[in-house]
């Protein structure tokens, strides 16, 4: 252990933060922003100016800009089950290949297509699946309220868009309020210790040899 470092106590034994862990931290949280600030500023655009053709265009940029920050945040997020990790990333993969998919082939620009066929979000709407799962993440693990809000918002959204109950007027106070909590979700993640938001290293040590023993036991069998 380096003597620079403070060490925790944690539930399997004692541990330190290196500066990767922190700067895993640090790439999560500009992940988050980037997907934050995607979103929110996609939100206003439509809300705002409606759909036309430039406002197409540039939704369609915030939202490779929203998946991408979202990839980034699956990549460095501290979570001690790595199935649900695993999980988080398969439906990120899934809902951007959706999306490569409609905008491939389809006559319509991305946006026109989601906005004429909103079944087609049973596919893309499969980033927003790994989106709540870091809100439940963040929720059951720091107690935040906004998370905790974000968790449902975001379900409900996406699966009255698809059914077709939402009205524009619903719709756009769902989206004021996702936009809304999700920034401030972002600047009390940044006010965050790091320490806390990499949670017990402890028992991410602990797992990860339970499941070298796991592989070994395999192999010898």
């Amino acid at each position: 252990m380096s003597p620079q470092s403070p060490v925790y106590q944690g539930q399997f034994g004692p541990y330190q933060i290196t500066s990767a862990d922190k700067l895993e931290v640090i790439v999560y949280r500009l992940g988050l922003t980037l997907t934050g600030l995607s979103f929110s500023l996609g939100s206003i655009l439509f809300l705002w100016r409606g759909l036309n053709t430039a406002t197409e265009l540039a939704l369609t940029l915030l939202f490779f800009l929203f998946i991408l920050g979202l990839g980034i945040c699956l990549e460095t997020i501290h979570i001690y089950l790595q199935t649900l990790r695993s999980i988080l990333r398969i439906a990120w993969m899934v809902g951007l290949s959706f999306t490569l998919f409609f905008l491939l082939t389809s006559d319509y620009n991305l946006v026109e297509y989601v906005a004429n066929h909103p079944p087609c979000l049973l596919g893309i709407g499969f980033v927003f699946v790994s989106l709540t799962g870091i809100f439940i993440k963040e929720a059951f693990c720091f107690n935040r309220l906004e998370a905790k809000i974000l968790s449902f918002v975001v379900p409900v959204t996406i699966l009255s868009y698809i059914t077709g109950i939402l009205t524009p007027k619903f719709g756009g106070f769902l989206l004021t309020v996702w936009s809304f909590l999700f920034l401030i979700f972002i600047l009390r993640k940044y006010s965050q210790d790091i320490p806390s938001d990499i949670g017990d290293k402890s028992v991410f040590e602990y797992l990860a040899k339970q499941r070298e023993l796991k592989k070994q036991k395999r192999a010898i069998n």
